[in-house]
């Protein structure tokens, strides 16, 4: 079965790894509070082995780390607890589709909402990609009201 590669030559299936590799590397740096460079050559080393996007890896984490701040200050509108209070998993989860929604708007915003919902699935909490889903939902009709204007 061969991989579908899109017109603008993303693959989709080594872009969801680069996903999933930069949560895992945004949790550890958050949890530990280790050097961003230590972190993405720690996740890079691994992602080689599997095949990913590296590019967009490095890009996501580089993007959070650089732009929590305001990434934070973005997502608490729509959140029912400080930031720090999210469950760290879900947190990182917001953060990467944060800096996806408004800072690669090459990036479909179902697209960045679907591969949030998988990856919180698949990593997070039994319930927390409800969590996840709800506050991106809200958060995507705010940041790209075009977008999602044409989709609702």
């Amino acid at each position: 079965m061969s991989r579908q590669i899109r017109k603008d030559g993303v693959d989709p299936v080594t872009r969801a790894r680069a996903r999933r590799r930069a949560l895992q590397a945004i949790y550890a740096w958050q949890v530990s509070g280790g050097m961003v460079d230590q972190v993405i050559a720690q996740f890079a080393h691994e992602q080689a082995h599997e095949i990913a996007d590296l590019e967009y890896f490095e890009d996501l984490v580089r993007g959070v780390v650089k732009h929590r701040a305001s990434l934070d200050e973005a997502l608490t509108p729509y959140l029912d607890r400080t930031v720090e209070e999210v469950d760290p998993i879900e947190r990182a989860v917001l953060r990467i589709a944060a800096y996806e929604l408004l800072h690669r708007i090459d990036v479909p915003y179902r697209v960045v909402l679907n591969e949030a919902i998988e990856t919180a699935k698949r990593f997070g909490s039994e319930h927390g990609h409800t969590y996840v889903n709800g506050v991106l939902d809200h958060a995507a009709v705010a940041w790209r009201p075009a977008e999602t204007a044409s989709k609702r």
